[in-house]
């Protein structure tokens, strides 16, 4: 582990093409990639889930010496296999745990209900063990771990607290990357034992007990090497109160010099409207004539009536902690700014029975998909002359960064990666969008209503477009950061474990 090329193996539950929830199945698409590029040896570890498309991505079965691999969860021994592929377009090796009972089902962390799976317990401990069994088996030495969000958050833990000469990757660092902290891996007391771990270690106040449960990502926080999240704003707020921290803040603040943040980027190649062959018409920041193509189409996807009154679009999850909540108390005030709106989303029912009674009481102003639609993403993106991002929280967000490439001028809450990535307009010529601080309805219209004055004002908002079209969003300076962290995590784990 003396070399100066850097070998890491990235564990991640769901990744671009081959699988996907959220943004960190796109972060894990292309973050690999551009590290490639940069010289470092690059492994992924991932499920073999039920949706995967193995004949689509040459997913093959390993069978030379993958023979009898297990995972222990609880007392018992889970036997799995390994498969492999290419990643599309590098020189990148996926494995794919295959597990019929785990992973052959529907859904990725829920059911086809929305449910959480009953036995996510012991997907989590699986998952971790199995990993590192495969990555022994095939006599891995990397030199850095990159586990991302709770369900990779054991393995910090077993390499910080296991004592296991065999392991040939013992000495490797490892980084913990917290995409969203509110989603944590929380469980009962009796997950110490089913994880493999002593239960005597469940006291009050360690890393392994959080308000009479077990939090698996307060485990990996305290026994990672280094931990990343997905940008500087997001990083300082998560540290401050428990309204970003959900908890956590007091760990996060404990490694507060191990922790960095990281701006996520955007993958230039899927998101380019001179080449976008999802779109109905290409153009660029010299030529934006296709973009009133976009527009025009985008008003007869959603039902709205044709006309040349800003639009507002918005792809996102419809859920409170996207801004829905106070997004809802300012709709009427916001209808009477003659804009129109087009959503494409799921998210919490509520938002589906208010933004479908809209709708019908505002056909020609207000549309809405309640679906998860590639094609129609491009085109709201392209279509638009605003976008919409009024979040509660937003650890990095990559609407916005989309947007910026597309000529569609975001409007967005100051926060997190929003914060980083968003400037107000009103506020100096350096400017790219239109923000607004207060997490309150006015302050989310008064901030409309200054980017429909805005609109007005054609010219400025044809040289605007242009500017914007041309900043750089792309992966490779936060690739370069990231190989910054990694060689800082070389051969570095978190604190040790002392005996109960």
């Amino acid at each position: 582990m003396t070399s100066d090329r850097i070998t890491a193996a990235i564990v991640t539950t769901e990744i671009v093409p081959f699988s996907k929830v959220g943004g960190l199945a796109d972060v894990m698409g292309a973050l690999p990639d551009e590290l490639e590029k940069l010289g470092c040896d690059i492994t992924v570890f991932t499920p073999l889930y039920a949706s995967i498309d193995r004949k689509k991505f040459g997913i093959r079965r390993e069978k030379a010496g993958a023979g009898g691999l297990s995972a222990k969860v609880g007392g018992r021994e889970v036997p799995f296999g390994l498969a492999r592929a290419t990643k599309p377009g590098t020189g990148i090796t996926v494995w794919f745990v295959e597990n019929e009972h785990f992973y052959g089902r529907p859904g990725i962390y829920t059911t086809e209900e929305g449910e959480g799976f009953a036995d996510e317990d012991e997907r989590t401990v699986f998952f971790n063990r199995a990993v590192i069994a495969a990555m022994r088996r095939l006599g891995m030495r990397p030199d850095v771990i990159h586990c991302n969000d709770f369900h990779a958050g054991l393995i910090p833990v077993y390499l910080a607290v296991e004592d296991d000469p065999d392991v040939a990757f013992q000495g490797a660092g490892t980084v913990f990357s917290v995409h969203n902290l509110a989603y944590q891996g929380l469980f009962e007391p009796d997950f110490l034992p089913l994880a493999g771990l002593d239960p005597r270690l469940f006291k009050p106040m360690s890393p392994f007990e959080f308000w009479g449960r077990v939090n698996v990502m307060k485990m990996a926080l305290m026994f990672s090497g280094l931990v990343s999240t997905v940008s500087r704003s997001y990083a300082e707020e998560i540290t401050t109160s428990d309204e970003y921290g959900y908890g956590l803040e007091g760990v996060l603040r404990y490694r507060r010099d191990d922790l960095v943040g990281i701006l996520n980027g955007i993958d230039t190649k899927e998101w380019d409207p001179a080449t976008d062959q999802l779109l109905p018409a290409r153009f660029s920041a010299d030529d934006q004539a296709g973009k009133h193509e976009n527009k025009r189409e985008l008003l007869k996807a959603f039902g709205l009536s044709p006309g040349k009154e800003p639009v507002i679009g918005i792809v996102s999850r419809l859920v409170d902690q996207k801004g829905f909540d106070i997004l809802s108390e300012a709709f009427p005030r916001l209808m009477e700014l003659g804009v129109k709106f087009a959503i494409l989303g799921t998210g919490q029912q509520k938002y589906h029975e208010l933004y479908t009674e809209m709708a019908s009481e505002h056909p020609e102003r207000f549309g809405v998909r309640l679906e998860f639609n590639n094609r129609l993403a491009h085109l709201v993106e392209a279509g638009s002359d605003f976008f919409l991002m009024p979040s509660r929280y937003e650890p990095c967000g990559l609407n916005q960064m989309y947007s910026l490439r597309y000529g569609t001028v975001p409007i967005v809450r100051a926060t997190g990666g929003l914060r980083d990535t968003i400037t107000d307009l009103d506020t100096g010529s350096g400017g790219n969008g239109f923000t607004f601080e207060e997490y309150t309805p006015s302050a989310l219209l008064d901030a409309v209503r200054r980017a429909v004055k805005f609109f007005g004002d054609s010219k400025r908002v044809r040289e605007v477009r242009a500017r914007i079209m041309r900043e750089d969003h792309s992966w490779e300076n936060s690739a370069r950061e990231y190989v910054a962290l990694y060689e800082r995590a070389r051969g570095r784990v978190g604190m040790r474990l002392t005996t109960p």
